[in-house]
């Protein structure tokens, strides 16, 4: 698989959902819209909480490489929710 282009790296490790997705939304809001962070996120809820809070929120998801537990996500040009 190659990899999406991406403007930031975090690793996550295993923090589950709430953690995961609150850090994840800080991290997002330093970035402008547009760019794409990937997400190194060993929890095992992770493959479906990170797309399921994309769809929620409105980021896209741009890639996933399940063996390795990496996410692409691209900061949604505009959110009034945030």
């Amino acid at each position: 698989m190659r990899e999406p282009d991406h403007q930031r790296e975090w690793d996550a490790g295993d923090l589950g959902c709430g953690d995961l997705v609150l850090r994840l939304r800080f991290l997002l809001k330093e970035m402008q819209p547009g760019e794409v962070i990937r997400v190194h996120a060993t929890d095992a809820g992770a493959p479906l909480d990170l797309p399921a809070w994309c769809r929620l929120t409105g980021e896209k998801l741009v890639g996933h490489d399940a063996p390795r537990c990496y996410y692409w996500i691209q900061r949604a040009a505009s959110n009034p929710a945030r």
